[in-house]
C-alpha cells in the first residue's frame, strides 16, 4: 500500500498488541503466501498514514475486534464474513 500507492484490498482488526496498536491490519489483497511470510515485507504504520493512501477505510475504523473488510469487484470495501 505505502510502497506502490495501492488501495487497501483487505483489512481486519484483531486484539491490539499494545497501547499504541490500533489492532488494524491492512493489505493490498494480492499478496502471495511467500510474500506474507517474509518479515521484510511487513511494516508498522500509523492508521492515519494508511488513511492518507486510502480514505475509504475511515468509516470502518470504529468497527470492533474481529471485523474484516475486502474490496469487492466494484472497488468498495465490504464486510468479509
Amino acid at each position: 500500500i505505502t510502497v506502490k500507492g495501492r488501495k487497501v484490498g483487505y483489512m481486519y482488526k484483531e486484539k491490539p498488541d499494545n497501547q499504541t496498536d490500533s489492532g488494524w491490519r491492512f493489505m493490498a489483497g494480492d499478496e502471495t503466501e511467500e510474500y506474507m511470510n517474509d518479515p521484510e515485507n511487513m511494516a508498522i504504520y500509523d492508521v492515519n498514514t494508511i488513511a492518507n493512501y486510502d480514505q475509504a477505510i475511515l468509516p470502518l475504523l470504529d468497527s470492533p475486534v474481529g471485523s474484516a473488510f475486502i474490496r469487492n469487484s466494484s472497488g468498495v470495501l465490504v464486510e468479509d464474513k
